[in-house]
């Protein structure tokens, strides 16, 4: 699915998890956001990701991952001139698209979906 920032594919649904490819435009960004209901696995598998997880803003290159919990305000960043993608594993009791809270958005979109 085409976003301002870039694009995501779901690649497989079970029962309590989603697993997502994310494409991020080079210097482009997600809002910053958290969760009600389900926690993320971010893993980068191409480029530079800066992510901010709770307190804590730091950069993770290819293999790197980083876990949010629950309730984490949480953002995904490409600082660089190339494509970033990463790979994110959605565990929780509600996966749907609604539960995003965003707290700052760089595109105008709502709070809540």
């Amino acid at each position: 699915m085409d976003s301002p920032w870039g694009a995501w594919t779901v690649l497989e649904v079970g029962t309590g998890y989603k697993v997502k490819r994310l494409e991020v435009l080079p210097g482009k960004r997600l809002s910053l956001q958290k969760h009600d209901c389900r926690s993320e696995h971010w893993v980068v598998v191409k480029g530079t990701a800066r992510v901010t997880n709770g307190d804590s803003v730091f950069l993770l290159e290819t293999n790197g991952g980083t876990f949010i919990p629950v309730g984490a305000v949480h953002r995904l960043e490409n600082p660089d001139s190339a494509l970033l993608v990463v790979i994110e594993v959605q565990t929780g009791k509600d996966l749907r698209e609604t539960d995003i809270i965003r707290l700052e958005d760089d595109f105008g979109r709502p709070a809540t979906e």
